[in-house]
């Protein structure tokens, strides 16, 4: 005879009310903090910040938080994404404001969108700067050429898994020098602009990096310092829309050699399509554990 299976007492949980979208930053040294420890320290904030989050049933009921397409580990970000279920309806605004203030020191509330008002956008593509130091921006220039030129530029990727072998000239939409490394005069570094494909098996910007060091021998003198500054759909133009993300005053990129023409353009997207995704790495201490 089949034995039932317990099931959980007491009262049902809330149901949610309101969906909110909200953008925020990874920077400083939550750069090298891992998804999971992302998330502990959301879950934390949305508990100091005294939010109304809505919980899953069951036995272990947990926060309804689920994260879109997180940078992997090392890579500072100003475009990271998450949607969070609320029991009461909140003004967005005020819940920036809350849950900003709750959170550590890195991770900063950009924008916070009601998804009732504001349909997600699907997050296609991300708009990267890689600062390469100790290169020149010539060499960097023909490193890219070369890559751009390439029809495949195949790297291995230890995984838990074993090892994968991507094509990393399939993920590149475009990839380019910054004209600002050279109009600044930082000849002790090139300053890399690329929009990668968001696709499975996902092509980082470090492969990028590796296929331009088996291609042509480009090697930084220390690590490189990667920063995501958009992502989102694939629109109409991708070098108006790499413009577009740029910051105040900051110069996009100048096409080296032309890669095979893209069908679109990454535009920047205001609320994100929920897809839980996790990296994983040492963890280090995040500030503010409770």
């Amino acid at each position: 005879m089949a034995r039932q299976q317990p099931r959980p007492t007491g009262p049902a949980p809330l149901p949610p009310v309101q969906r909110l979208a909200v953008k925020y930053a990874k920077r400083g040294r939550m750069r090298f903090a891992s998804h999971r420890d992302i998330s502990r320290a959301v879950e934390r904030g949305v508990r100091r910040a005294g939010l109304p989050v809505a919980h899953s049933a069951g036995f272990s009921p947990h926060p309804k938080i689920s994260y879109a397409g997180g940078a992997p580990t090392g890579a500072a970000s100003e475009a990271e994404f998450l949607e969070i279920s609320l029991t009461a309806a909140l003004d967005p605004e005020a819940v920036r404001l809350r849950l900003d203030a709750a959170l550590p020191d890195g991770i900063d509330v950009i924008e916070v969108h009601d998804l009732a008002a504001a349909p997600a956008q699907q997050l296609a593509a991300s708009d990267w700067k890689v600062v390469l130091p100790g290169v020149a921006s010539a060499d960097a220039a023909a490193a890219v050429a070369v890559f751009l030129a390439a029809e495949h530029a195949e790297v291995d990727r230890r995984t838990s898994n074993g090892v994968r072998r991507l094509d990393t000239r399939a993920g590149v939409v475009t990839l380019e020098v910054e004209r600002r490394a050279t109009a600044d005069e930082q000849p002790d570094c090139a300053i890399l602009r690329m929009v990668v494909r968001h696709m499975s098996p996902a092509v980082r910007p470090e492969d990028i990096l590796v296929a331009l060091r088996q291609l042509s021998a480009l090697q930084p003198a220390s690590p490189a310092v990667v920063t995501r500054l958009a992502q989102g759909p694939l629109g109409v133009d991708a070098a108006v829309a790499a413009a577009s993300a740029a910051g105040p005053g900051e110069q996009t990129g100048e096409p080296v050699a032309p890669g095979p023409a893209a069908p679109d353009g990454l535009a920047g997207p205001k609320t994100p399509v929920p897809a839980t995704t996790a990296t994983e790495a040492p963890r280090p201490d995040v500030r503010g554990a409770a």
